[in-house]
């Protein structure tokens, strides 16, 4: 039975477990190693089931844990060529660390890992998509400053998503964020906000994809309700019923019990 843990998602931390069988991968590893043990361990899921990391960039709220989780574990590291590049010039990885360039797909255990390239302001990001023994895929899409068509594709292959919401637009220009953030924020480097995660949200409902999650919210320009309501109300306005012909969750930026099967 294939299922997604979202540990943690938003601006101080993102880490996502993708495993069916006893065995999955990470997706990043924002935050610190205790907190993902504890995260992990919350949700029942023994560390040993992680195969190896896959780190989307460089960014340290993508990344923070991968140098120690790697050492502690003895798991192997799957990035762009770029991000890999960056890891190591930061010291984010140890020397010893043994590293992979993904640049379209890989086996790692039972799992098919597939990378999409995304538009963000990092030295060559990407996201990924995990398709599971059973022939169930995941595709977890964030840090992007607009949607591409190969994230539209991957993302209609799934059959479980967590896309990016990562701001209401208004609260972004009116708070307090410096001008040149917020144009970076807005760029087609920086983040999807919620108007655009929606949008994308009813094609890919249509499309027969129904297990959802809004990811990667801000604590500054953001909430979990607003997010949530500014999907659901477009949703509904396309003619699809809430928790009838699709479920949306919103991946927590804390240690919560909670896991999707897909």
């Amino acid at each position: 039975m294939a299922k997604a843990v979202p540990l943690f998602s938003g601006s101080k931390g993102n880490s996502y477990f993708i495993g069916s069988g006893g065995e999955g991968v990470l997706i990043d590893a924002g935050k610190n190693c205790r907190q993902i043990e504890t995260a992990m361990a919350l949700n029942g899921v023994p560390m040993e089931q992680v195969r190896a990391l896959f780190i989307t960039h460089e960014h340290i709220d993508h990344c923070a844990a991968v140098r120690v989780l790697a050492k502690k574990y003895h798991l192997d590291v799957y990035a762009s060529e770029g991000t890999l590049r960056a890891l190591e010039m930061s010291g984010k990885l140890d020397p010893r660390t043994v590293t992979h360039v993904i640049t379209t797909e890989v086996a790692v255990g039972d799992m098919l890992v597939s990378r999409i390239n995304t538009p963000h302001d990092a030295a060559e990001s990407c996201c990924y998509r995990v398709v599971c023994p059973d022939g169930k895929a995941a595709l977890v899409a964030t840090d992007m400053g607009v949607m591409t068509d190969g994230v539209r594709m991957a993302a209609a292959a799934s059959d479980f998503v967590v896309l990016e919401s990562n701001h209401d637009i208004d609260m972004l220009k009116t708070g307090p964020y410096p001008y040149p953030l917020k144009r970076r924020i807005l760029s087609d480097k920086g983040h999807l906000s919620n108007e655009a995660c929606a949008a994308e949200l009813i094609e890919l409902v249509r499309g027969g994809t129904l297990r959802l999650m809004l990811g990667h919210l801000s604590e500054q320009n953001n909430t979990p309700a607003l997010a949530l309501r500014t999907s659901v109300c477009e949703l509904e306005r396309a003619g699809m019923k809430y928790n009838n012909d699709f479920t949306l969750d919103v991946a927590p930026a804390a240690a919560v019990v909670g896991s999707v099967i897909f």
